[in-house]
């Protein structure tokens, strides 16, 4: 079957969600020899990097339901998994939902012990975890027993599996988490529906180009993999998961698998911008999909000045160099970036926009009661979609404090202009009132900083209000070849600007192998605020 035409066939099907794109799409007739998956661990057997056929992706999580069956495992059971590699992560989920139960994936990075309480507080069933994080959690009380690893799980007969559970669209389909920075993460509960609502709408519109073969550098656990594992198989394209989403690590794996997309979040393309990305062979990317927090303007620059795209002539599609990078604003609790916004060599805005909202969705600026700001001035984020989550695991007063007049506040704070652009200013948790009914904020300093020190690769700004004023502490991630000796506190404060640069106290360099691993720029912030600036505001 053409993909176009199973395609729609995906978008009009009232059956289809969350929970059974892959039992779907081979119901419509796609072939099972056609593009399943591709992990680069191995995966019972089969080597790492080595397509996996939509016919035996199925057999794979057929397997795994099998062995969960077994052992007990029914509709609505919550799971959680914990493990390292994209393939344990993405074929549990596809088991688990296969049989109806509600997969808890967890960040493979999180500390034991939080790992330990996020467990207990879901009051699940079992758990899953290989032997690094089984290992991790053996003096630790859980509340539950861990049936074993996901590779023991792929030891189970695929023909022993039982039907594939019939879901209702509000059914419970994944819990994934939000960071953990601070402590135990919020568990973030999508439905069957809701999880699929953004990708029914993308199948509807023509396939964008870069979306055919893609390199999957989201982390596995995180709600965006698991939107990506369904909008590939849908769109029937091939697609390889990588268990590191380190620069190295994305750099070699596109010249090596060739990939016309990239997906990833901000932390990642930072990460990239730390090499000469003209020394590599890049040129079979056309698309870089950016999702998470939205991603800073020389970043994005260094991008799209590799690869190349297709453009139409009057002489029909050309490839010309340069790619194209897709910005937006998303979260787990969003199931989807909320906005969208293209940059190519030629493109100039910027200024943290964020761009406009998909078409599925409503979006308000709002301030504290909740009632719509004026054009052009900042407020909360607030967002109406059927892609939001349903709430958080066991935790309805948390749910209910982010929502309010029928909008859930994503915690960003953002303006929109009189064109219908939107621009994001800060998290609101990273933003500081300076009084005299000014705010001050973190993304958009580093955003200026960046623009204004071509030799800083990335910076982190952390601002604290005390008893006398703000004061600022920006950490310089320095390219390779930079000056590490020279003082930039004098074109930091010019960056900031008058307000924000009369409360900054000092400037501290660092270098790219002082920064910790981290997968979001969120959890890049605490990290390094933890690292390097403790006792800063004694």
């Amino acid at each position: 079957m053409r993909t176009r035409g199973i395609r729609g066939l995906l978008a009009a099907d009232d059956r289809i969600g969350a929970g059974n794109v892959l039992a779907r799409v081979l119901a419509h007739g796609a072939d099972p020899d056609g593009p399943g998956l591709t992990f680069d661990t191995p995966l019972d057997g089969h080597p790492a990097e080595t397509a996996l056929t939509l016919g035996q992706l199925e057999r794979r999580a057929a397997a795994r339901a099998a062995w969960l069956h077994e052992r007990g495992i029914a509709p609505r059971d919550p799971v959680a998994v914990w493990a390292t590699a994209a393939a344990d992560m993405v074929l549990s989920y596809l088991a688990l939902t296969r049989l109806g139960a509600i997969p808890a994936l967890m960040n493979g990075r999180l500390r034991p012990a939080i790992a330990a309480e996020y467990i207990r507080r879901l009051r699940g069933v079992a758990v899953l975890a290989d032997d690094e994080h089984r290992a991790l959690l053996a003096e630790h009380d859980l509340g539950v027993p861990v049936l074993g690893t996901p590779t023991e799980a792929g030891g189970g007969d695929p023909d022993a599996a039982p039907a594939h559970y019939r879901h209702h669209p509000d059914d419970p389909i994944v819990i994934t988490h939000t960071s953990g920075t601070t402590g135990v993460p919020k568990a973030v509960l999508h439905s069957h529906a809701s999880l699929f609502a953004a990708t029914r709408h993308l199948l509807s519109m023509p396939q964008a180009q870069g979306t055919t073969r893609i390199l999957n550098a989201l982390p596995a656990p995180h709600t965006a993999t698991v939107l990506m594992v369904n909008q590939a198989l849908g769109n029937r394209a091939e697609m390889l998961l990588l268990s590191d989403q380190s620069g190295e690590r994305v750099i070699d794996a596109i010249q090596r698998w060739r990939p016309d997309g990239v997906f990833g979040f901000s932390v990642t393309w930072a990460e990239l911008a730390r090499f000469d990305l003209t020394g590599y062979d890049l040129d079979s990317v056309r698309l870089w999909f950016n999702t998470g927090d939205s991603s800073h303007e020389p970043h994005i620059r260094r991008l799209v000045a590799v690869g190349s795209r297709d453009v139409m002539t009057r002489t029909g599609a050309t490839r010309v160099p340069g790619s194209v990078f897709i910005d937006g604003l998303g979260s787990s609790e969003m199931g989807h970036s909320m906005f969208h916004v293209t940059h190519t060599r030629q493109t100039e805005r910027y200024g943290r926009c964020i761009g406009r909202p998909y078409r599925f969705t409503k979006v308000a600026v709002l301030d504290a009661d909740g009632e719509p700001v004026p054009t052009g001035e900042a407020g909360w984020l607030g967002i109406d979609s059927p892609s939001l989550f349903r709430g958080y695991w066991n935790d309805s007063v948390t749910t209910h404090r982010f929502r309010q007049r029928g909008w859930y506040l994503t915690g960003d704070l953002v303006y929109a202009d009189a064109e219908g652009w939107y621009y994001h200013l800060d998290r609101a948790v990273d933003s500081v009132e300076a009084g005299d009914g000014k705010r001050f904020y973190t993304a958009l300093s580093e955003e200026r900083i960046l623009a204004a020190c071509p030799d800083v690769t990335d910076c982190t700004v952390v601002m604290v209000r005390q008893p006398t004023g703000v004061v600022t502490d920006v950490l310089l991630e320095l390219a390779a070849d930079a000056d590490g000796s020279e003082d930039r506190t004098a074109a930091v404060r010019d960056a900031l600007g008058a307000d924000v640069g009369a409360t900054l106290r000092r400037v501290v360099p660092v270098r790219s192998a002082d920064i910790p691993v981290t997968v979001t720029g969120k959890v890049r912030k605490v990290a390094l605020r933890e690292r390097y600036l403790s006792g800063a505001s004694q």
